[in-house]
């Protein structure tokens, strides 16, 4: 069954939010890639049909207010509605509370959680918009919308020398509870994601390493390194109606990373 929903992706040149895109084009939903890497996030598009109309690609920094309402407009006047977002862009900068830069944390704060505030807060609007024009049934709306935060384990578990990036995952999950309240009498559901290590660009240094893959190994129970897929598929299901009763959630998956209490030994 086609579903012919809109749905943005920020950060979707790459990695996670390329997967998220795959999967929900595969569905047949309308696809908008958001990202400040314009010649991946073009070639991203092209692939997923641009030329058809099937995608959009949308040059967007989201910790830029003019930006994001300029990536809600292209998408109206594109494809006229938006019925998910995955709030996916993020960044990372290295330092402890000792080392760490003011410029460093405002960079890392403003794309992860401001950026994330700007683009949901724009989504919200235009899915509230968009629910009141048809019949304002937030039973009918919780099949249709939803806004999916891409947190992380470290939401709940911190790393020294990543302070700017764990607080704003801790932020995250706040910031996904207190949207999913407000935003319930409408229908519009808002779940996070919490990755652990996943294979992408940022993790591609450490998993081509073996001895820093080995420590990864030791505490991942599962025992592999997820595949960027393993993450979109969960995002699929929370934007779809067989989460129609899931609201205010982080789904960790992180291979039992939070489960466990002892380090392992790598089979």
């Amino acid at each position: 069954m086609a579903d012919e929903r809109v749905v943005i992706v920020t950060g979707g040149a790459k990695g996670i939010g390329l997967a998220c895109a795959r999967r929900f084009r595969e569905k047949k939903c309308k696809i908008v890639l958001a990202d400040i890497d314009t010649e991946a996030g073009k070639a991203a598009a092209d692939d997923l049909g641009a030329a058809n109309n099937h995608a959009l690609f949308v040059e967007c920094d989201v910790a830029d207010p003019l930006s994001v309402r300029n990536l809600f407009a292209e998408t109206r006047s594109v494809f006229g509605r938006v019925d998910v977002l995955i709030n996916n862009a993020g960044m990372v900068r290295t330092g402890n509370i000792l080392d760490l830069s003011i410029e460093d944390f405002d960079a890392v704060l403003g794309v992860n959680l401001r950026g994330a505030f700007l683009v949901a807060r724009q989504a919200a609007k235009q899915m509230v918009e968009q629910i009141e024009a048809d019949d304002g049934r937030a039973s009918a709306a919780r099949a249709r919308y939803a806004i999916i935060n891409m947190s992380s384990v470290n939401a709940v578990m911190a790393i020294p020398d990543q302070l700017a990036y764990v607080a704003s995952k801790g932020g995250m999950n706040q910031l996904t509870k207190a949207m999913a309240l407000a935003l319930a009498p409408h229908g519009i559901r808002v779940n996070a994601i919490g990755p652990g290590s996943v294979n992408t660009d940022v993790l591609k240094a450490v998993a081509d390493n073996p001895e820093a893959k080995a420590k990864i190994m030791s505490r991942t129970p599962l025992g592999h390194i997820a595949d960027p897929d393993e993450i979109a598929s969960i995002a699929h299901f929370l934007a779809s109606k067989d989460a129609s009763y899931i609201t205010g959630q982080c789904i960790y998956a992180d291979g039992g990373r939070l489960a466990l209490n002892y380090t392992v030994t790598p089979t």
